[in-house]
């Protein structure tokens, strides 16, 4: 297989794996009201120690970090 298709390939991956990530996210706080999003995402952000802002970065963040990593291990595996 060429460097590059495996490139894409893995680029194919991580994207995959970005989209279940927000997939995972939004059903997280899917049906609730905002009264369930701001104390969903108060509730994450205490865990690193911030508040509902950090909630936020942190459900963003999630799909970002699950793409990349989806990405290197694609890569690492078929190497």
């Amino acid at each position: 297989m060429s460097s590059a298709k495996k490139e894409k390939d893995a680029a194919k991956a991580g994207a995959t794996g970005a989209a279940v990530g927000a997939i995972g996210s939004v059903g997280a706080v899917a049906g609730l009201g905002v009264t369930g999003v701001t104390s969903g995402l108060a509730a994450v952000g205490s865990v690193a120690g911030g508040g509902m802002v950090a909630g936020l970065a942190i459900t963003a963040a999630a799909p970002l970090a699950i793409g990349a990593s989806v990405y290197g291990l694609y890569k690492w595996l078929k190497d």
